[in-house]
């Protein structure tokens, strides 16, 4: 099954292909397609992840933080069987 991430960066949309092998997870893989360097807001995140109990403050920073970067409308897709024989 092959999966894909749809995004808009700066207003353009965008479609790239995604694997766990090479990314933790969708937000990752759409700012190396863009070459966006994420150094700074993964540290940040390792501080948000443990000055807070609930798992929605990261998620809320992860959100926040690429949208602030350019990112929108990001979703992570999974193709059918049926769509890639065709």
């Amino acid at each position: 099954m092959a999966r894909y991430v749809t995004y808009k960066y700066k207003g353009q949309a965008r479609r790239i292909a995604f694997t766990f092998d090479k990314f933790r997870d969708m937000y990752e893989a759409a700012a190396a397609a863009e070459g966006v360097d994420l150094k700074a807001f993964l540290a940040m995140e390792r501080q948000v992840a443990a000055l807070s109990r609930q798992g929605a403050a990261m998620k809320d920073y992860r959100k926040n933080e690429f949208k602030r970067l350019g990112f929108t409308e990001l979703f992570l897709h999974k193709d059918d069987d049926e769509e890639s024989q065709q």
